[in-house]
């Protein structure tokens, strides 16, 4: 064979029995959430655990966390693995880093994900590039989850959840500053390092944070290597002014990269460039009436490129393999928004309203291979070609109203107008190659949203009540309007065909808080209309699969509990179970990609300055499958068995200043795989005819240290 000439190709680089959720782990926990209240006493114990292995709610349907706190198992350095740890929550798994997050088995933009305020967008067609793969969790102070459509301040779409990722600087009274960080060892040459240094005085602050986290190719149970190394850093800094006590004017910018392999992909990503800058500002008790404004505009910038050489070897003598030959491609989307949000008190009501937009630019370049001279050309040779443009803009409002001291009324409203041109001329390739018929085509759409929630306190006893109704309509996102595959000549494509999602949700819960049982309930049920779901079927080529993108109709149901009892002044336990349930009722099949019961148990000990846990994560099977149907990432190829994992941590304060962690994820070696997993891929050995998820982590090693001055 001749040899292949390239501008660009670095080698190869450095870089049990199945467990069932029986009937009595679904008893054990909804023991802790009842019968246990009969348990709690007067007697306040509050001791703060070292190293967090679950995270409770903070108000209904609100979750808030602390993202620096040593947690397991230990996640990886994006969001999607951090936000496993959340009972509802999963994630998609295709390697080691850059899971996509589901919540409910709610996908991609049905999560609405903010870092700072701002969206950070993927560019990756096939969302490789997800938008938590561009954020580390460490570098934030606040996680807040708001579940289901019960807010509409954040901005469009977020039917499952409302994620932000929140910095909050605390001010200085005199010239000082202070000094975060940790540095984290871990077996498969995991080691992170971060650093977060602030120095200010009453006028202002000026903060810089950095971190640099790696992995090589984890080992599963089985003590197979399973391809999933990856490499990445971030810094940021803010400049923030306070001329008062109640003004904050605050300027950032922030730069990352990073590259990672995939066991379940075709292609791995080189490059994950992301470039981020905001301005904001705050200004509290401004008057009796109008109390506060706030706003920001911010500026992310995603430059992905993913290809199939530079960490793997592609085989040119497979003839079968879909990419035998080097390829790479080049993707890169900007996106520029704001929001101004006014605030308004009477003596019973409390007015958040607001204006938000946002418009974001797709593009992408190629590079290319010659048959006949065996050639490669790198896609920075090729000019870029715009795809795609989007814009919403947004008018809210949300209101609380304490109609008594216990009880309050919450409902909030917004109107957004989307849009979307699509910029393609043709369709397809090679001899497939077409005029795109919705080439220079715009289309929009009005779509109102709004809830209604009631919330009461509940007459001597420390608890909370609620029920909220929610909709929401969501515009189709780039994945589902241009990635699907292009079908035949009068084919109805996703740009014409995509109706946008409506859903109407009924979310209802409890919460008690007592001096040592905190016990919380929340569950919801609710119809889709329009669910937009991806069909996947034979390609034209062998390996290759067809996608397609349609509306169907749904219903979902399901929910969280969780508790946590303090056994004594040294001892304390707890436990939740998450289930979703999800049909398509239009052709009366289970909803794809529907994450399964799962449920956690957590045993605690503290004692002075040293700590110690156990984490049980018990998973039951998924046999509720739809083959061949899923999302733009996954899709069903079968039913999954159930596992259970045992983890176990211990902590200790050398210092008032200084802690030090470790622990061992999945102590017993299981070899397991997520029911969210993409099946092996082919470049790596894996099968092409009989899709099998790639294995979890088995026994894996940790230690911590965190820092603080």
């Amino acid at each position: 064979m001749p040899a292949i000439t390239c501008a660009r190709i670095p080698g190869a680089s450095r870089l049990p029995v199945p467990f069932r959720l029986t009937p009595l782990c679904v008893a054990l926990t909804a023991t802790m959430l009842c019968s246990s209240l009969a348990l709690a006493d007067e007697v306040a114990i509050e001791l703060a655990p070292l190293v967090i292995t679950g995270a409770s709610h903070h108000a209904p349907l609100t979750v808030i966390t602390d993202p620096k706190q040593p947690r397991q198992p230990m996640p990886a350095a994006d969001g999607a693995d951090y936000l496993k740890t959340i009972p509802g929550f999963n994630a998609i798994r295709n390697g080691g880093a850059n899971g996509d997050p589901l919540f409910r088995g709610m996908f991609g933009s049905r999560l609405n994900i903010l870092m700072d305020g701002g969206q950070m967008l993927g560019a990756c067609p096939n969302r490789m590039d997800t938008p938590t793969s561009y954020l580390s969790p460490e570098n934030f102070d606040q996680l807040t989850v708001i579940k289901g459509p019960q807010s509409v301040l954040w901005g469009p779409g977020g039917s499952a959840a409302t994620i932000l990722f929140e910095r909050d600087t605390a001010p200085f009274n005199e010239l000082g500053g202070r000094v975060d960080g940790s540095i984290l060892a871990a077996s498969n040459g995991r080691f992170d390092r971060r650093i977060d240094a602030t120095a200010g005085g009453s006028q202002g602050y000026l903060r810089v944070l950095a971190n640099k986290a790696q992995a090589d190719d984890y080992q599963d149970g089985n003590g197979d290597s399973v391809p999933s190394r990856w490499d990445k850093w971030n810094s940021d800094v803010l400049l923030g002014w306070t001329p008062d006590d109640d003004t904050l004017i605050e300027l950032s910018a922030g730069r990352g990269d990073g590259e990672a392999r995939y066991a379940g992909r075709g292609m791995d990503g080189s490059q994950f460039l992301r470039e981020s800058l905001g301005l904001r500002f705050k200004k509290d008790n401004i008057g009796e009436l109008f109390s506060a404004l706030e706003g920001q505009v911010y500026y992310n910038y995603a430059d992905h490129v993913m290809d199939n050489f530079s960490l793997r070897s592609p085989n040119p003598l497979d003839v079968m393999a879909p990419m035998r030959n080097p390829i790479a491609s080049n993707v890169d989307r900007r996106t520029l928004g704001g929001r101004l949000v006014g605030t308004w008190d009477w003596q019973a009501v409390e007015l958040k309203a607001g204006v938000d937009g946002q418009t974001n630019e797709h593009r992408k370049r190629a590079s290319s291979f010659n048959m006949l001279s065996r050639t490669y050309t790198d896609y920075d040779q090729a000019a870029w070609d715009k795809d795609a443009v989007f814009h919403n803009y947004g008018l809210f409002g949300e209101l609380t109203w304490k109609i008594a001291s216990r009880q309050r009324w919450i409902a909030g409203a917004r109107l957004d107008r989307a849009s979307v041109k699509d910029y393609r001329q043709t369709l397809g390739s090679g001899m497939t190659l077409r005029a795109n018929p919705t080439a220079d085509e715009t289309r929009s759409a009005t779509l109102p949203s709004g809830f209604l929630r009631y919330e009461r306190d509940l007459v001597g006893m420390p608890a909370i009540v609620y029920a909220g109704l929610g909709h929401t309509q969501r515009f189709p996102d780039y994945w589902e309007l241009f990635s699907a595959s292009p079908g035949p000549i009068g084919f109805v494509q996703p740009m014409e065909s995509l109706d946008p999602e409506k859903t109407t949700q009924l979310d209802f819960g409890a919460h008690y808080r007592g001096a040592k049982l905190d016990a919380w309930a929340s569950a919801y049920v609710g119809q889709v209309r329009d669910y937009i779901q991806f069909s996947y079927g034979p390609g034209m080529m062998p390996g290759h699969t067809r996608s397609q993108a349609s509306n169907i109709d749904a219903r979902i149901m399901g929910g969280e509990l969780g508790a946590s009892y303090r056994l004594s002044r040294n001892w304390k336990t707890d436990a939740s179970l998450a289930y979703a349930w999800g049909k398509n009722s239009s052709d009366g099949r289970p909803l794809a990609q529907t994450p399964p019961l799962e449920a956690r148990f957590g045993l605690g000990y503290e004692q002075s300055d040293w700590s110690a846990g156990a984490l049980w994560r018990v998973v039951a099977a998924q046999n509720r499958v739809d083959e061949g149907k899923g999302n733009v990432v996954g899709k069903d190829f079968g039913n999954s068995s159930g596992f259970a994992v045992f983890s176990l941590n211990a902590a200790y304060r050398l210092t008032p200043e200084v802690k030090l962690s470790a622990g061992v994820d999945n102590l017993f070696d299981k070899t397991y795989s997520e029911h969210l997993n993409l099946a092996g891929n082919a470049g790596f050995g894996f099968s092409m005819d009989d899709p099998q998820a790639f294995n979890e982590p088995g026994r894996t090693l940790w230690t911590k240290v965190d820092f603080s001055f």
